[in-house]
């Protein structure tokens, strides 16, 4: 309860891929808030027997005037005061993007201060893996309006259209962008055999680095952003929220590579995601790129 006796909000509305096998998309990061204690509120834009990575399968598209027609029945939703967060990831088409943003545009209007995730699941290495026009709905539509939006490296590459090859540069990206936190994952390391979690906020770049796994099963950029925006609907600071969330999905991370299990197992490590032991390297970052002791 609030201060008024209301009850708090603590509700998210997730809205991603779900895999019937696997911990990618939903399935991570519904677990992971639920594990947390948030009530989700789970939306599907694509169904699919497992990830693609491990090779073709069926993949089920909501008709786009159906999910339209749902996502506008949450927007009426009694219950949409108990919404403190919408988090949303990969879109099986980029007409969903106009429906994501309607719905984020009413829970704020119920609840101005309910955050906006926005995890614009695009791409890779290898370069884009949805259609441009899904890339560049999630661009135009949804960036504008998030409180804290969590690419990878690449994906922010193709958004500002440059390559970014060092963190300066990930960091003048993420400021170009303009949102007030962006969470960089597979940010360059300064740790030799490493990789970084790189938040940029408009007063400073805070650094998470651990030594990198080869191989890592998928899953851990969803679960990056569910985990971080739970620290912060805790109330963690910036510093507190990034440690934790890099320590909590490098310890999983490790835990299931050491069990050679193809996905995350997050059954399994539950624990880690509340209390994580993994040690991870922090520091700040200072123009131009000097580290400052934390």
């Amino acid at each position: 309860m609030d201060k008024s006796g209301q009850k708090a909000a603590r509700a998210v509305i997730v809205i991603s891929s779900h895999v019937a096998r696997g911990s990618v998309g939903n399935r991570a990061a519904v677990f992971a808030l639920e594990t947390l204690g948030h009530p989700v509120w789970a939306v599907p834009t694509v169904l699919l027997p497992w990830h693609p990575g491990h090779g073709p399968a069926t993949r089920i598209v909501p008709d786009a005037e159906q999910f339209s027609a749902f996502m506008k029945d949450l927007e009426r939703a009694p219950w949409l005061g108990e919404v403190a967060a919408v988090l949303s990831g990969y879109l099986g088409d980029a007409r969903q993007a106009a429906d994501v943003a309607s719905l984020v545009c009413r829970v704020k209007s119920v609840n101005p201060d309910a955050l906006y995730a926005c995890d614009p699941v695009m791409g890779d290495l290898g370069g884009l893996y949805v259609p441009a026009a899904t890339a560049e709905a999630m661009r135009d539509l949804l960036l504008p309006l998030a409180d804290i939006v969590t690419p990878n490296r690449y994906e922010l590459e193709w958004i500002v259209g440059a390559k970014l090859p060092d963190a300066n540069a990930v960091i003048e990206a993420a400021r170009r962008v303009g949102r007030p936190r962006m969470l960089v994952t597979s940010a360059p390391a300064m740790l030799a055999g490493g990789t970084g979690n790189l938040l940029v906020t408009r007063a400073e770049a805070l650094l998470a680095e651990h030594p990198l796994i080869g191989g890592p099963p998928n899953g851990l950029g969803d679960l990056t952003g569910a985990v971080f925006l739970a620290r912060l609907m805790a109330g963690r600071t910036d510093t507190d929220a990034l440690q934790s969330t890099t320590a909590a999905v490098y310890e999983i991370l490790a835990r299931t590579a050491k069990r050679g299990g193809d996905e995350l197992q997050l059954e399994t490590d539950a624990k880690s995601l509340s209390h994580p032991m993994a040690m991870v390297q922090f520091r700040r970052i200072a123009s131009p790129g000097r580290p400052i002791r934390a």
